[in-house]
């Protein structure tokens, strides 16, 4: 298990690296060519559009700008532009960039399972349908986890935060008026419904006489609903909205990914729980951005309850010394 981890963050890595080198790339900043260039024998007309790197700094700053801008929003992160295209906008709500840690849960559940056989697509060993049947599995457990289950959870937390992004955020598609209420309401019930459907495909697709992704897939959609919604709406209670979002993002994929190759057990579960305690840390940073509307409308957020100061040390122990604790189990 210890070899398959290390692959995969090996990797997870290299994928970063190239994301980060494509973006790089993509964002160079041209130069137009004057019509006393070197080139006598190309004709302006047509390249005078044309843009080349590296001097026109006032059309760098703006193409960054712009550049910058548009994939916030289709990262779903602050400082997003304000398109007008219906698709950006639902991609924006459930923004994407929140996926990424439930992608990796699903990863590493799939890892301590011990049956995951992607891992070395060309041993020998392993029957090449085998290794294309696990695959496929563990893509779908993603998609679960990440675009639909947590892409329901961000649009109905953005549904019931509407009130507080009117003073935090006035310019999020659903405070500003980019998208109608039907519209975002019929976003939440396709994700979640879809969801749950896929979720019973995948019981059945792992033989499961109990249906435990089905099972984990409500009681997380549950959690959502509770920690955004009132009457409980968790996130206005502190500790136990930031335990509930974070706790949910590290065990729920990761139990997921688990049980699709293999089988839960007690302590499997608990370790796991025990090692969400991290992603508490993870949802007080959630909150720092709300801190002006949190106290307006009156939200125990952490930074609200103990000020920015202390909320800062909070998720920075939180996540380190779970982290400990864990590699010294």
């Amino acid at each position: 298990i210890i070899h398959k981890m290390q692959s995969l963050l090996l990797i997870f890595s290299l994928i970063l690296v190239i994301i980060n080198l494509c973006y790089g790339f993509n964002r160079i900043i041209p130069l137009k060519i004057r019509h006393n260039s070197i080139l006598p024998s190309m004709s302006f007309n047509s390249i005078e559009s044309k843009r080349f790197y590296p001097f026109n700094t006032e059309l760098n700053a703006k193409q960054k700008g712009e550049s910058d801008e548009s994939v916030r929003q289709l990262m779903g992160i602050k400082g997003a532009s304000q398109n007008k295209n219906i698709w950006a906008i639902r991609l924006q709500l459930t923004k994407p960039v929140t996926w990424i840690p439930l992608i990796w849960g699903v990863a590493c559940g799939a890892a301590a399972s011990g049956n995951y056989h992607t891992w070395n697509p060309f041993n020998g060993d392993v029957p090449i349908s085998l290794v294309v049947e696990d695959a496929l599995k563990a893509l779908a457990c993603m998609i679960l986890s990440g675009p639909l289950l947590t892409g329901y959870t961000q649009t109905l937390n953005d549904w019931e935060d509407r009130a507080i992004d009117a003073i935090n955020e006035p310019y999020r598609p659903i405070p500003s008026g980019a998208i109608t209420e039907s519209q975002v309401i019929t976003q939440i019930l396709v994700l979640l419904f879809t969801a749950l459907g896929l979720a019973y495909g995948l019981d059945q697709w792992a033989g499961h006489e109990d249906p435990v992704i089905l099972k984990l897939s409500i009681f997380g959609s549950f959690i959502s609903y509770i920690y955004s919604a009132p009457p409980l709406k968790l996130k206005a209670v502190g500790w136990a909205g930031s335990f509930a979002l974070g706790s949910s993002y590290i065990s729920l994929p990761w139990l997921c990914g688990q049980a699709m190759f293999g089988e839960l057990s007690w302590p499997v579960t608990i370790l796991t729980i025990f090692y969400s305690l991290a992603g508490l840390g993870i949802a007080i940073v959630n909150d720092f951005k709300s801190i002006e509307g949190d106290r307006k409308l009156g939200l125990q957020s952490l930074p609200v309850a103990f000020g920015v100061d202390a909320a800062k040390w909070l998720t920075v122990s939180t996540i380190d010394i779970t982290q400990l604790a864990v590699a010294a189990y």
